[in-house]
């Protein structure tokens, strides 16, 4: 028997959303608040494609390696198309340090731990068009869902949706693919049906800009001053793009307001760049040229959403994927990755079941086993930032002995055995991309002896190993692009 799938929202959680569930046993709609793609390539869609429901469509991207393999795994036609339209595979050897390269001999695991890289409106483009291609699969752009259809029931079930003509569209399945711009829940809410969730904020507030080399030109060489780092009072990050481009992302604790009203001038923007030696050489006038203005992105915080409170469902026939059941900071890039895996958690789980009832309890098992680690490790990452943000404005005393050790074994154990063993950096990024628990490779007696050994060898033995200072100290930075460094202090000091 065919069902009918309907897909509130088309953007990375409606398309994996389409490419996990489409086949000829199912008519997958995917309603789309905003126009379609304009006709043409990525340069077309990066400035011209209008889409309110995504905000975070012009912010910098890189897709980890749990999302490049499901690419390739399940769908290598679009990976084909990825490529040709310029999206690139950044591969594990690429990132290795000169001291890596000295023993590297290459393994299995190192061909799955690649990203793909490219503005996110080039990669929602192909996705877009291949997805259209499925069979089953139905695009309906301009679409707006002004309500849900909830039928009565213990508990309800939601049986379609109202649009905004006044029309309404049936479906067996409603899947909540909105994300950050949802109104499902108020919806449910509305009809007596509430899924409860938790929530904190992330802390932080990115700032993006865009730009492309200028032509014959190159992507500057590697160095030990990293293109990516934290200061402390701001988290930096150059992301490699598609046909030329590249864009700037700048991230400044919430507590920082001085900075962060600053930020949002190209001139300041580009001033604090150049204070970066690793960020520096790619903004040079004679290498690149900026080709957007600064786009900033806040109010953002971790979510989780609960389907099954105490192991009983508050509703049937509705199931949220992506940014709409679990959000997450954007710092760690997982987004992307969680809309796919909960797209094909999702299809796992009805196919394992046919009640709705078991349906959704199946997909919630999954998505406790394959996102609540990652979802946890990074809340609690953020907790940290976010204090010690504060701490850095207001100090509050001296750390304490505790404190001391484990920032130490962070920094110069941790951080440093994973720069000089290859084994190390593969168990931990095989954490990072999701392809095992995050926190597995720590728990390993094998790497931890590893970790400690470095460790002991203390700072002066590793000098070589630490990277370059990724900027300036933060009153430095302050007072070099022309911002207060004393006004959030002050305030603070108020406030207190």
């Amino acid at each position: 028997m065919s069902e009918r799938v309907v897909v509130i929202g088309a953007g990375m959680a409606g398309l994996w959303t389409a490419m996990a569930l489409a086949g000829s046993d199912r008519e997958v709609v995917v309603l789309d608040r905003d126009p379609p793609p304009p006709e043409g390539g990525a340069d077309v869609a990066f400035e011209d494609w209008q889409r309110r429901g995504v905000g975070h469509l012009r912010h910098s991207h890189a897709f980890l390696a749990r999302l490049r393999t499901i690419v390739r795994d399940r769908h290598p036609a679009l990976l084909d198309a990825l490529l040709e339209a310029g999206c690139r595979e950044l591969g594990f050897e690429g990132g290795l340090t000169p001291k890596h390269k000295e023993n590297y001999v290459p393994a299995p695991i190192d061909k799955d731990l690649a990203i793909l890289t490219s503005r996110r409106t080039t990669l929602e483009l192909v996705m877009r068009r291949y997805a259209e291609g499925l069979p089953g699969v139905t695009m309906r752009p301009q679409t707006f869902v002004k309500d849900l259809i909830v039928e009565a029931g213990a508990p309800p079930r939601v049986t379609g949706v109202r649009l905004e003509d006044g029309s309404e569209l049936s479906a067996d399945i409603v899947v909540d693919a909105a994300g950050r711009t949802s109104s499902a829940t108020e919806h449910l809410a509305a009809a007596g049906v509430t899924i409860p969730q938790t929530s904190e904020p992330c802390g932080v507030i990115y700032f993006t800009r865009h730009y492309r080399l200028n032509p014959g030109c190159e992507e500057p060489p590697r160095t030990r001053a990293g293109a990516t780092g934290d200061l402390g009072y701001l988290k930096f990050g150059v992301f490699p793009g598609d046909n030329g481009c590249f864009s700037i992302t700048l991230c400044a604790p919430e507590v920082e307001e001085e900075m962060r009203k600053a930020i949002v001038d190209p001139q300041i923007f580009d001033a604090i760049c150049r204070e970066l030696p690793g960020v520096a050489p790619w903004i040079d006038p004679e290498r690149a040229k900026p080709t957007s203005k600064v786009f900033g992105m806040g109010q953002l915080e971790s979510r989780w959403r609960e389907l099954t409170p105490g192991g009983k469902p508050v509703v049937l026939g509705f199931y949220p994927v992506g940014d709409s059941v679990v959000r997450t900071n954007p710092l760690y890039g997982r987004g992307c990755s969680f809309a796919a895996v909960s797209a094909y958690l999702l299809a796992d789980a009805l196919a394992a079941a046919q009640h709705p009832a078991a349906r959704l309890m199946v997909y919630r098992d999954g998505l406790e086993r394959e996102l609540r680690p990652y979802y946890d490790v990074m809340r609690k990452a953020d907790q940290g930032a976010i204090k010690r943000a504060r701490a850095a404005l207001l100090p509050t005393g001296k750390p304490s002995l505790r404190s001391k050790v484990m920032r130490s074994f962070l920094e110069d154990g941790v951080s440093i055995a994973i720069r000089e063993d290859v084994e190390l950096m593969r168990a931990f990024l095989k954490g990072f991309h999701m392809l095992e628990h995050p926190e597995a490779w720590l728990k390993k007696p094998a790497n931890l002896a590893r970790i400690m050994k470095v460790w002991a060898r203390g700072k002066s033995r590793n000098a070589d190993l630490y990277p370059a200072k990724g900027g300036p100290d933060r009153d430095e930075m302050f007072e070099k692009v022309g911002v207060s460094a004393n006004a959030d202090r002050e305030r603070l000091q108020t406030a207190a």
